[in-house]
């Protein structure tokens, strides 16, 4: 019978939380958080906003469903760890192709279990996100904590660069992927397939920040042709693909250091229409002139109220952000659209003088509501208007 080994995960504040491994027999470093997501571990552990940071289930039950190919937000795991209070030893459900601690394994990446995870939490709500060091190959504290203290730390860390493409491609697969006729991912320069020519009247060129599958899906089935570029990619390159409207991805890091980003979007800014959801929506902040400010630790989980400010409707949102827009730095002409019933952080922007929006949360979902899928439609509406 196989034992499971002894795992450790320690904070840079010296603290120790011992549990059990599974996943891969390795060391791993990155930002400690939480996500308070009843479901979609798969797809946070795959959404390179996660780049960086060891993830917390505040959940206490994990991995009761296994995994499946089909749930992947991208290429790969970009989570640099995972943390329960208790993996499921059966996995049941008929979409399931394997289990969490094999999907782990098979990847690379450590886990722990047997965690004291509400206490955890309760540690980072207080004391605030910081960096972190586990191992589920050699569990010895003091090791550990150097580990943690000799991490990257977020502030100024620009990761779009290392989650981004590395060359542009066309995304052509909508949320109908499972038929036949699905789609594929396409180089620059291929002929797009026949069937999506009527389909798709707008051409949307989308920056890849770390971009999720969910986002192009959703972008292809109301009518769009999706070109994805590299964070880096500049603006005039951009322009002379002629696009409808340009979107603006999540991902992960401190926005203020991809200062390539923010000056590409101050180009574009007034001359087609822009979207923007997380990592985008704090570029778009910064390109008008704003600033951000990193949150003591940050919004993540599929249960976020947030209200919009002309209606003062509620919606419940997925998030996953570190970061924050100081709205108070805003221009004038630029107004807040959303706002977090837990803090009253800026949620969302909107800018009519240069035709651009954006959200601080993800209203793709996958995982998480779909309360607020109507964004999509109104960036449609906007490209519709005239690019």
């Amino acid at each position: 019978m196989k034992t499971s080994p002894p795992a450790l995960l320690a904070l840079e504040d010296g603290t120790l939380w011992p549990g059990v491994g599974f996943g891969a027999a390795a060391d791993s470093t990155g930002e400690i958080v939480f996500n308070t997501s009843l479901t979609g571990y798969q797809e946070i552990l795959t959404d390179p906003s996660y780049h960086g940071q060891i993830v917390t289930m505040t959940m206490p039950h994990i991995g009761n469903y296994g995994t499946t190919p089909e749930d992947d937000e991208s290429h790969r795991v970009w989570a640099a760890g995972l943390v329960v209070r208790s993996i499921s030893p059966v996995v049941s459900n008929w979409r399931a192709r394997q289990s969490l601690p094999d999907y782990l394994a098979e990847r690379g990446i450590p886990a722990i279990t047997e965690v004291d995870t509400r206490a955890l939490v309760r540690h980072i709500r207080t004391y605030g996100a910081m960096r972190a060091a586990l191992s589920t190959l050699d569990p010895d504290p003091e090791r550990l904590i150097t580990l943690a203290r000799t991490a990257r730390d977020m502030n100024g860390l620009d990761l779009a660069r290392e989650v981004t493409c590395p060359e542009p491609y066309i995304w052509t697969e909508g949320q109908d992927w499972w038929r036949p006729q699905g789609g594929e991912q396409l180089s620059v320069g291929s002929p797009h397939p026949s069937y999506l020519t009527p389909q798709h009247p707008f051409h949307v060129v989308a920056y890849d920040y770390g971009i999720k599958r969910n986002i192009l899906r959703l972008l292809v089935s109301r009518g769009c042709r999706v070109t994805v570029v590299p964070a880096d990619t500049p603006a005039h390159e951009v322009l002379a693909m002629a696009p409808d409207g340009v979107f603006l991805s999540n991902g992960p890091g401190d926005p203020a250091a991809a200062t390539y980003a923010i000056s590409a979007v101050k180009e574009l800014l007034g001359q087609k229409p822009i979207f923007g959801i997380c990592l985008g929506h704090q570029i778009l902040a910064l390109a008008l002139g704003a600033h951000t400010y990193k949150l003591k630790f940050g919004h993540r989980g599929g249960n976020q109220p947030v209200q919009l400010t002309d209606n003062l409707a509620v919606q419940i949102s997925s998030h996953n952000h570190g970061f924050a827009v100081d709205a108070s730095t805003l221009p004038t002409d630029v107004t807040v659209s959303h706002v977090n019933l837990n803090d009253n952080c800026c949620e969302g922007l909107n800018a009519p003088n240069y035709r651009a929006f954006s959200v601080q949360y993800h209203p793709e979902s996958s995982p998480g509501p779909h309360d607020s899928d109507a964004l999509f439609d109104q960036f449609m509406e906007m490209m519709a208007a005239g690019g």
